[in-house]
């Protein structure tokens, strides 16, 4: 991290920020600054961190701004949406001047998989959707990217957790990345409802996966139609010209969880509910503790509005996206303007 900030290497922006301990401000390492004496620099994994310990964002670099990510990031997301059945090997990804254990990192903590397996989860959803439109075993196997109909066959089962041929009836949840004025979401959807919609850097957003993959089936990256609704919806909300969504939205839980978070979809736009309230609201008074941990673990953010609920003296109280960002949604939701970049 040393070497790559001081090079000024912009291959590194969105894996690491640097605070610089005699200014009190931390940059992306591509930052043009003058540079200082390594022994006063401190590396942070995100903004969060960097601000919890006290330092504050570059107005040089802007470290905030969703452009933080990556030139690179976006190409080879754009190109595995664009042509999934074109493998993307080691040798490829360096002859286009990204090292692929850079690109598995960035991967990994973006969409919970590494590139390759990114990959092979479109080719995978593009077929699992051809079968269930009918098309024949043989000519998606060949049409998928794949070496050998066996290799087709095992990876199929592996992501599905059934044989091609009886996948025709199923169901599996695409992901997709939506970009946001509050840094990128991860979203996911059935083919009827929305069942994701996190910010890639929550802790726990490899915890989320794993419900949403127990409580629903696969989790693959893809792309559909009502993946497209909700990102135009959110393009809309953000802007201030949306207050209610459209979207059908899905979130098994247990009992008390689906109470809490059907509770919280009649708080009213530009409204806060204390936890007592919402408690009460569920038929739960006294239960302001467990209604808390129910809303920590909605797995829908903004369209199921955790963070609407704030504590009982107005102080904001936990959110899972991190404080500044319920602050941001709060001041939209109070004045309908717009937000710009922060994230």
């Amino acid at each position: 991290m040393e070497r790559a900030f001081l090079a000024r290497d912009a291959s590194y922006d969105g894996l690491f920020l640097t605070g610089v301990r005699t200014t009190g401000i931390f940059c992306r390492p591509s930052c043009r600054a003058r540079r200082p004496r390594p022994e006063n620099l401190q590396f942070f994994a995100d903004a969060r961190g960097a601000m919890f310990a006290g330092f504050r964002a570059c107005k040089r670099c802007r470290p905030l701004e969703s452009s933080s990510e990556p030139a690179w990031l976006r190409t080879l997301v754009d190109r595995v949406a664009r042509d999934p059945e074109t493998r993307l090997r080691d040798a490829d990804l360096r002859s286009m001047g990204i090292e692929p254990e850079r690109a598995r990192r960035h991967f990994k903590r973006r969409f919970g998989m590494t590139f390759h397996a990114y990959a092979r989860g479109h080719r995978l959803s593009g077929a699992f959707s051809r079968l269930r439109a009918g098309s024949d075993l043989d000519d998606v196997a060949l049409g998928s990217g794949f070496e050998s109909h066996s290799g087709f066959r095992e990876a199929f089962a592996r992501v599905f957790g059934e044989a091609p041929g009886r996948a025709r009836s199923g169901d599996c949840v695409r992901l997709a990345w939506i970009e946001s004025p509050l840094g990128p979401l991860l979203a996911g959807a059935t083919d009827s409802s929305v069942c994701l919609v996190e910010f890639t850097d929550r802790r726990m957003l490899e915890a989320q996966l794993r419900t949403v993959r127990r409580r629903l089936g696969p989790a693959v990256p893809g792309s559909s139609p009502l993946l497209d609704q909700l990102r135009r919806e959110l393009e809309e909300y953000f802007a201030g010209r949306r207050r209610e969504f459209a979207v059908d939205l899905t979130a098994p839980g247990t009992p008390f969880e689906e109470r809490v978070w059907e509770a919280l979809r009649t708080i009213p736009y530009g409204e806060t509910w204390s936890y007592e309230r919402l408690a009460q609201a569920v038929g739960s008074p006294g239960a302001s503790r467990a209604v808390g941990s129910a809303n920590g673990r909605n797995r829908i953010a903004i369209l199921i509005p955790c963070h609407r609920v704030v504590n009982k003296d107005g102080r904001l109280g936990g959110y899972g996206g991190g404080l500044w960002r319920k602050e941001a949604l709060l001041h939209l939701e109070r004045t309908g303007q717009a937000l710009v970049n922060l994230g």
